[in-house]
């Protein structure tokens, strides 16, 4: 086992981390920007050092520095988190050549799964349902015409390399293919560094499911049942759960073996989630994440599993501490994304917090790297804390989080906790009666402006 671990991380996930090394009784090492000196994850680790400017390019994408972090500290093994250099083949084998531990899959898995095409090919290959859609990259317009007309309208135009929404356009007629075709491959450049594309059938009514899955890298793996993150916003989850609503015990032992099985087949090792969109009973794969999901917390609730714990213990060398045969769901669980935004647009809204009170009872846990007289830098992603809420049932897990969000304040700045209390009052989401693009035609109704 490791006797120090450095979190290549901030906010809340790298609180997270130190929670778990500590329950472990292993040193943490948390690395931050000049913007982070303040930060609570700083303040927890049991060792904190400076890795650069706020920037993120200079300081938590710094490869260089992470990796002098470790031999200053004497850190054995990094824990990525999420985000960040989570999911980066290179500076994987940067830190296996500088022998230390990733704690987390392999880089060649990584490679694997962080091309869209070659993913989807391997996912086939090893019998997962995939989205009917082309054979690999699509050079032209034309040849775009052309599978439009093969598997005919709606079709979607994404990214090979894309992620969190970005190089994803729809065309729904023929006519549309153009523009969204450049546009994708315009946004993959831009954003990725790659402007091939590839062209599935758009689901019209899909849900979003994923099966979290975890292998010890010896060819044994399990899955944890499904999260249903369907309610989203520009491809940007806002509200989880688990199990999914509409998911079926038959439908979950079905599909978690599938993609157990897929990963055991490849040695995957450590914690990894396979996303499908699921429609009228069908799955089909659209990516594989090979990292800690921001919603991991929903599937820890309902299993009683800590997931950092067995990230670490694998990466250690030890086996899994469970068994397929060992873990039954027990109630509901529900995730909500909060936010430094400003409704109804959703423009960031950094700022001192003047006062933070997490709220708590029985089921409730609060994710956060909030306290008050904190100033969010402006220089990171939103999320600013996860609520989560579990209970005996979905009925009780939706009015624990309705009870929880009313305990919770964040003042100084505007947050998303609004838009919660506003869909706790709508019926679809009460009855777990939505699909994807829900979310954002009930906010076109409701914030016209966003």
């Amino acid at each position: 086992m490791f006797n120090k671990i450095l979190i290549a991380n901030r906010g809340e996930i790298a609180l997270r981390v130190i929670r778990a090394c500590r329950e472990m009784g292993i040193q943490s090492v948390a690395v931050h920007s000049t913007a982070d000196s303040d930060a609570m994850h700083v303040r927890m680790a049991d060792e904190a050092i400076c890795i650069g400017p706020p920037s993120g390019t200079e300081s938590y994408l710094n490869m260089a520095a992470i990796i002098a972090a470790c031999e200053v500290t004497g850190a054995q093994a990094i824990h990525p988190g999420y985000g960040f250099l989570s999911e980066n083949a290179n500076f994987v084998q940067i830190v296996e050549d500088h022998d230390l531990t990733f704690i987390g899959p392999t880089a060649e898995h990584i490679r694997v799964m962080g091309d869209k095409i070659t993913a989807k090919d391997t996912m086939k290959s090893l019998n997962v349902p995939c989205v009917p859609g082309s054979d690999g990259g699509v050079p032209d317009v034309e040849a775009a015409l052309k599978i439009g007309e093969e598997f005919g309208y709606p079709v979607i135009i994404k990214a090979t390399a894309g992620g969190g929404g970005k190089g994803m356009k729809v065309a729904k007629h023929a006519e549309d293919m153009a523009s969204a075709f450049q546009t994708a491959r315009a946004e993959g450049k831009a954003n990725f560094g790659n402007n091939e594309v590839y062209i599935e059938k758009y689901l019209t009514t899909p849900r979003h499911i994923e099966i979290q899955v975890f292998g010890d890298g010896k060819g044994n793996a399990i899955h944890l049942g499904e999260r249903d993150c369907s309610l989203q916003r520009r491809h940007q989850k806002v509200f989880e759960e688990a199990p999914g609503p509409c998911i079926s015990p038959q439908e979950r032992a079905t599909i978690g073996k599938v993609c157990a099985d897929a990963v055991a087949k490849i040695n995957y090792i450590g914690a990894g989630t396979i996303e499908f969109l699921y429609e009228k009973g069908e799955f089909y794969f659209i990516e594989m994440n090979t990292r800690l999901q921001v919603e991991h917390p929903v599937t820890e609730a309902i299993f009683g599993i800590d997931l950092v714990r067995e990230q670490i213990r694998v990466a250690s060398g030890l086996p899994m501490s469970v068994t397929q045969n060992d873990l039954d769901i027990n109630g509901h669980a529900i995730e909500v994304r909060i936010n430094a935004e400003r409704l109804p647009n959703f423009s960031p809204c950094p700022g001192k917090i003047t006062h933070y009170h997490a709220p708590g009872g029985l089921g409730v846990r609060m994710d956060s790297a909030l306290y008050d007289g904190y100033s969010i830098p402006p220089y990171y992603d939103s999320l600013i804390g996860k609520l989560v809420v579990h209970g005996r049932d979905r009925p009780e897990a939706l009015a624990r989080l309705n009870r929880a969000l009313g305990e919770l304040i964040v003042d100084g700045i505007d947050t998303t906790i609004p838009l919660f209390h506003a869909l706790l009052g709508e019926d679809d989401v009460l009855s777990g009666d939505y699909n994807i693009h829900w979310l954002e035609s009930w906010l076109e109704s409701h914030f016209p402006e966003g």
